[in-house]
């Protein structure tokens, strides 16, 4: 009873990026400038797919719902960032904190799968382009996505069911400016041998395998344009994929650092630095990536200013 009543009151301290109090201003500022950048341009991202109409393609409604999600994904870590430095706080609350924790995963996954199944899209519209529309049918497309948030879900809940049974000390330190689950972990109290094991599984299957579906789906398409005799029909092939290349790679390379490098015993300024990128810059990038490189997108968001130019 005593250790319950423990793990009830406790609460965490974030130590954040910096502990220079002169940085917190600087800080503040340009995360809060980065996570407005990044609302605005995935929500004009989805605002462009949904009205144009073309853009009601499978490829842009997995993007529209990338955007979603990568909106999503920086809301549960920045906004309470934010209010510690201005309230010159580092608390956040044991409920808070496993809160945290869940969506971060939730989000982190969902990413992990939507990059996964518009690698898919891909293939199909160059390696299948004659069966693509019937293959890629607004059934398959909401299927893979759902399919997607229903399995994410449970198995990240299971994680926090395993941390419910956790005691931790009072006042424990988390060396982060977010509440990660291989941190958290770290500062518990009481065994976590059965958590780390569900962790290692889990990056297994719900990383690894989704990473082996992209390569074999790019080794398909490199295999699909070699093959190919026209050399402006191996460039417009390459060019639809090479956005999402692109956020692959960095969603990966970042994630993927940060991983291996949170068995150290603290965490180090890279493993800080590598967390800003894939939690902060790659959910901001990815519109401008898409965006830039994408005329249809650029196309439909000039029609969405312009429409919304004129009304005003």
């Amino acid at each position: 009873m005593e250790a319950e009543n423990q793990t009830e009151a406790s609460q965490f301290l974030l130590l954040g990026l910096s502990e220079d109090l002169d940085m917190q201003p600087v800080l503040f500022c340009m995360f809060l400038s980065m996570y407005l950048v990044t609302v605005l341009g995935n929500l004009l991202i989805i605002l462009a797919s949904i009205s144009d109409p073309h853009l009601h393609t499978p490829m842009y409604f997995f993007l529209s719902n990338l955007s979603f999600v990568d909106i999503c994904f920086i809301s549960t870590t920045i906004p309470k960032m934010l209010v510690n430095i201005q309230t010159q706080s580092k608390t956040i609350s044991y409920i808070g904190c496993l809160t945290q924790v869940y969506f971060f995963m939730v989000f982190a996954g969902m990413d992990n799968c939507l990059l996964t199944v518009m690698a898919y899209d891909r293939f199909v519209a160059i390696c299948h382009p004659l069966h693509y529309t019937v293959i890629m049918n607004p059934q398959l497309c909401g299927l893979l996505v759902l399919s997607s948030w229903l399995v994410i879900s449970l198995v990240d809940l299971f994680h926090i069911l395993l941390m419910a049974r956790l005691t931790f000390c009072m006042d424990t330190e988390i060396p982060h400016f977010f509440c990660e689950l291989a941190q958290v972990l770290k500062a518990a109290c009481s065994d976590t041998f059965i958590d780390h094991a569900a962790m290692y599984v889990s990056v297994a299957l719900l990383v690894m395998i989704p990473l082996s579906g992209i390569l074999y789906s790019y080794s398909q398409i490199i295999s699909s344009l070699v093959r190919m005799s026209s050399s402006k029909g191996k460039y417009k092939a390459f060019s639809t994929c090479s956005s999402h290349l692109y956020v692959v790679s960095l969603f990966y390379g970042t994630g993927l650092g940060v991983y291996l490098s949170s068995t150290a015993t603290r965490v180090s300024e890279k493993n800080a630095i590598a967390s800003v990128m894939y939690t902060v810059v790659t959910p901001m990038l990815n519109p401008f990536i898409y965006s830039l490189r994408n005329r249809d997108v650029k196309g439909a968001l000039g029609r969405l200013l312009s429409r919304a130019i004129s009304c005003q």
